[in-house]
């Protein structure tokens, strides 16, 4: 019988692997060109992995919880001509140091690969985040949180990698056994940090207990981790754009119709931030460390509610080679997508500067959670009427006035209040300076 394999699919330049989180056929199942056979997921996105083409679902490669390489076999499809013919199931993962030996490391002494690590959490008490890979290893190599704790990452933000905890292994017996000297000592008092130290939280009668799903989970750690590695601190700017919330409406109408498009607010701030990063760069970097990174790409996130109640932060990518429509088509492709659970991985990687806009809640601003590894993001309020002074060269008049807030959150880090500041006032004036007659 012949097979083709299957591998995991590249998802994007910053996407290296994905968990196996639920296969869909099992073997001796009919499977159709195009089908999905398997879910996988990210750091960043739940995904499918289709049938290459029609046959029956023989051999699985990997099991549900794996963590699997982009490239790497997975399964094996065979012609549906042979229906009949045996499949095997997904061959059993190794339980000791075999994650360390195919690394090309040595293994380890068999207390180590004996010993029953607690389960290791996506963050551990300090905040830092640990990648599936790195969960896995220590799951097999027995290591537990505190240890990983006790590590100093070589990844962004302190982050522990793959070659982090690799390394630790072979020196982990030594070190294990200087631990065991020390804990011989009588031990001094020790007073619970106030910072690292959780209260019990216990439930009353009635209470309901929700378990956060994989999404929840992966947002909750984000924005602690966020929280932990920058300093932020948020502007505030109130802008009134008539002129824009008039255009829109003389032009929605006649745009629908042409482009086949809705026309939102959200493609004309992202093209006013656009132009503000051109003219203020440095507010487009990262941080690695005491090296700031400059981006040469502009790739705008924008924040997109899920049904679930979740938020996804798909990127525009090169969004400063757009135009209005260009822009709009993106926007609304993006978030039909985000909504309906299809977006790819590296559809929601590597943006440079985030915007959020709250006004689509009802809220008129807000103190949004820096999307790591960028160092600003910017909240749009709701739209509202209100009385304004009106300067004229007969003098202030008290007039109706379409106004806005924009709220500027960005890591004190790097970006100081003159330059935070001056952005999101920049921002607001190419807002409140929207030509009336203005083209798309």
């Amino acid at each position: 019988m012949s097979q083709i394999e299957i591998l995991l699919p590249k998802m994007g330049e910053s996407v290296a692997e994905a968990t196996i989180t639920k296969w869909l056929k099992k073997p001796g199942d009919p499977v159709a060109a195009d089908e999905p056979i398997v879910e996988i997921a990210t750091d960043k996105v739940d995904s499918e992995v289709p049938a290459p083409e029609a046959g029956v679902m023989g051999e699985q490669l990997v099991k549900e919880g794996d963590v699997v390489k982009v490239g790497q076999p997975i399964a094996r499809i065979g012609s549906s001509a042979a229906t009949g013919a045996p499949v095997t199931q997904a061959p059993e993962t190794p339980k000791t140091a075999s994650t360390a030996a195919a690394n090309g490391h040595a293994p380890i002494a068999d207390k180590a690969s004996s010993a029953v690590a607690a389960p290791v959490e996506r963050s551990g008490p300090s905040g830092k985040f640990y990648s599936p890979l790195v969960r896995t290893i220590a799951k097999s190599e027995g290591v537990s949180m505190q240890e990983l704790e006790a590590l100093a990452g070589s990844g962004q933000g302190g982050r522990v990698t793959k070659k982090d905890i690799l390394d630790y292994l072979p020196n982990r017996s030594a070190q294990e056994a200087g631990a065991k000297a020390e804990n011989a000592r009588p031990a001094a008092p020790v007073q619970a940090s106030a910072a690292t130290a959780s209260s019990p939280v216990v439930p009353s009668m009635g209470d309901e207990l929700i378990e956060m799903d994989r999404m929840r989970k992966l947002i909750a750690d984000h924005m602690v981790m966020s929280k932990r590695t920058s300093p932020h601190v948020t502007s505030f700017v109130e802008a009134d754009v008539t002129n824009l919330w008039l255009w829109r409406e003389k032009v929605k109408g006649a745009f629908e119709k042409r482009e086949g498009e809705k026309l939102t607010f959200t493609p004309v701030f992202i093209m006013a931030i656009v132009q503000a990063i051109k003219e203020m760069p440095m507010i487009n970097v990262q941080v690695d460390g005491y090296t700031i990174i400059k981006k040469k790409d502009i790739n705008i996130g924008m924040a997109a509610a899920m049904p679930s109640g979740n938020l996804i932060v798909p990127v525009i990518k090169n969004a400063d080679q757009l135009n209005l429509v260009g822009l709009a088509k993106k926007v609304n492709d993006l978030a039909n997508r985000a909504r309906a659970g299809k977006l790819l991985p590296d559809e929601v990687s590597g943006g440079t500067y985030t915007v959020t806009n709250v006004g689509t809640f009802g809220n008129v601003l807000g103190t949004p959670v820096i999307n790591q590894p960028q160092v600003a993001i910017m909240a749009t309020g709701a739209i509202r009427k209100k009385p304004a002074v009106i300067e004229t060269p007969q003098g202030d008049l008290i007039g109706i006035r379409h106004q806005m807030f924009l709220s500027h959150s960005y890591d004190h880090r790097v970006v100081d209040g003159a330059l935070g500041g001056r952005f999101v006032r920049r921002v607001a004036d190419i807002l409140e300076g929207w030509d009336l007659n203005t083209s798309y």
